[in-house]
């Protein structure tokens, strides 16, 4: 068969679903045979970073990885940004891009560039099909990689000429593999470390995020009642209702939690990717007993020196842990500060839920309403800005993966097409992205794709005027912030001209009423309010003025 259709076949085979991009001359062989495939479905978006960012969440979502899909030269320089933010945040993605003919890769020529070079630093790993019957082998190594802890993007480029080339190779059976386990002297280590500390916590990661590492974590909660604080990406780990639920840690700025860091002897940092918070921000006197317990070892940080490190697969050291603790009696631990803290961080949440502020909407009203508006499995979208740091604070889960935050790479524009993404993934549940009138505009161009592909969704939109979150912080070093500003569309034409419903909501004691009637339109709709800012500088202070005393 052609190689083009070859690599097709090879995509179905290892079950991919769907392929987000926008192709080009280089690659309309593989297009043409991607058209006549019935299990994988093309989304054609409107820039590259819009498919990158919906191929990450639904890996995010999934587990599984998509197809993100440029053309060579500008085509992978657009998908550069979303890739780079799906590694990081460790989502599967397999990244598909054209090339050239073979002939004029040494040389200067239109449009080529090293592009696999330009992958490499934000890839797991990135290669080039020189042959056509090389492809089943690179393309079940691709799907491999990307799916294996810790999960990440990879990248195959398809030159044009050897898309053309007729073989004879067939695809490769994809055949799983079950992640090692750890060892039982290793665990023993820790459940001694853990059974003989006074006030032992826990801080959540990414990595706790799987279901069945959930499901363990909290068994363990529930027999031990030891807290879990989790990062911006692994809320919804354990219950938020739970009482062992200490909600988040992550601002740049110490909060609650962190005295509850200072006040443990033991921390069980499970799944924790040292990009979400750095461990000089909650152990800079580099005297913490920290258990690490990841599919992979530690990285090597003069702030993160573990005592002991678990090494496997999580699920299973959790359940390990279990079963110790099963056979002994429950250590009495000293958890009061922990729930001090527990109760002092519920009273900030709760302390605009009836705000009837009009002209502007605090950022806690916001975000207490949308929680409102959102059942246990529905899924919230955070875009980067000042909105991210609120959200991080003040919006917290019940199960895990329904509030996805991009904390590793950090990039703007990764809302509305990972919204999108998510209707696709979950078209029953309701979806809500927010972002910052700033970040909206990045990727606006996808209100089309959303309209086009009819899913129902509600976007969200924090205005400002700014680029809030560099005020925010340009302003607590220098007491004052640079030109920031800008204009904005007359949103309600916008969503008009894109064919989407449009709200204008000013009024806190109105928002929870018109995020309801968005959620009850057919199709996506737009949502827009005016945000007050004013409680940044009030944060600041509030969080400069705790104390220890929990």
């Amino acid at each position: 068969m052609q190689a083009s259709d070859l690599f097709v076949r090879c995509l179905e085979e290892e079950g991919l679903e769907y392929i987000f991009g926008v192709p080009g001359e280089e690659n309309a062989h593989f297009m043409m045979s991607l058209e006549k495939s019935k299990s994988i479905r093309f989304v054609l978006t409107r820039h590259e970073q819009g498919a990158a960012f919906m191929a990450e969440i639904y890996g995010r979502l999934t587990g599984n990885p998509a197809a993100c899909l440029g053309t060579l030269g500008p085509g992978a320089t657009n998908l550069i940004t979303g890739v780079a933010d799906s590694n990081m945040d460790r989502a599967p993605m397999l990244v598909l891009t054209g090339q050239g003919t073979i002939r004029r890769l040494h040389k200067e020529s239109h449009q080529v560039m090293d592009v696999v070079g330009m992958f490499r630093p934000v890839t797991k790993w990135a290669e080039t099909v020189l042959h056509a019957d090389n492809i089943p082998e690179m393309v079940r190594k691709a799907v491999r990689i990307a799916r294996t802890e810790k999960p990440g993007a990879v990248h195959l480029e398809l030159p044009e000429d050897v898309a053309k080339h007729d073989t004879l190779a067939a695809p490769l059976t994809p055949i799983r593999f079950r992640r090692p386990v750890p060892a039982d002297k290793i665990v023993d280590q820790a459940f001694e470390l853990l059974r003989n500390a006074r006030r032992p916590l826990i801080i959540a990661g990414n990595g706790c995020i799987r279901k069945r590492a959930s499901k363990q974590l909290r068994m363990l909660c529930e027999k031990t009642g030891i807290g879990v604080i989790s990062t911006f990406m692994a809320k919804g780990a354990v219950d938020m209702d739970a009482d062992y639920c200490l909600y988040t840690v992550g601002l740049g700025t110490k909060d609650r939690m962190n005295y509850v860091i200072d006040d443990a002897d033991v921390i069980l940092a499970l799944g924790f990717d040292m990009v979400e918070y750095h461990p000089r921000l909650w152990n800079p006197n580099r005297d913490k007993t920290i258990i690490h317990a990841d599919f992979l070892p530690a990285e090597i940080d003069e702030n993160y020196h573990p005592k002991v490190e678990v090494v496997g697969d999580l699920a299973h050291f959790l359940w390990m842990l279990n079963e110790r603790l099963m056979a002994v009696e429950v250590p009495a631990y000293e958890l009061t500060a922990q729930r001090r803290a527990r109760a002092a961080m519920k009273a900030d949440l709760e302390e605009y839920a009836a705000d009837d502020q009009e002209g502007s909407i605090r950022p806690q009203k916001a975000l207490w309403d949308a929680r409102q508006v959102l059942g246990p499995d529905d899924i919230l979208l955070s875009d980067v800005g000042a909105h991210k740091m609120w959200i991080a604070r003040h919006y917290h889960c019940h199960e895990p993966n329904t509030c996805l935050i991009p904390n590793g790479f950090c990039s703007m524009g990764f809302a509305l097409p990972g919204a999108i993404a998510a209707a696709l993934v979950y078209p029953d549940r309701r979806i809500l992205g927010i972002s910052g009138d700033a970040g909206f505009l990045m990727n606006v161009q996808e209100m089309e794709t959303a309209k086009r592909l009819g899913v129902n969704l509600v976007m969200l939109v924090w205005e400002d005027h700014e680029y809030g979150l560099i005020a925010w912080k340009q302003t607590n070093e220098f007491g004052r912030h640079t030109d920031l500003t800008f204009g904005n569309p007359e949103w309600l034409g916008l969503a008009a001209a894109f064919g989407w419903h449009g709200h204008r909501c000013d009024d806190s004691a109105k928002l929870q009423g018109v995020l309801e009637a968005a959620f009850n339109e057919a199709g996506p709709s737009l949502v827009v309010m005016t945000v007050d800012y004013r409680e940044n500088a009030r944060l600041t202070k509030k969080l400069g003025e705790l104390t220890a005393t929990i």
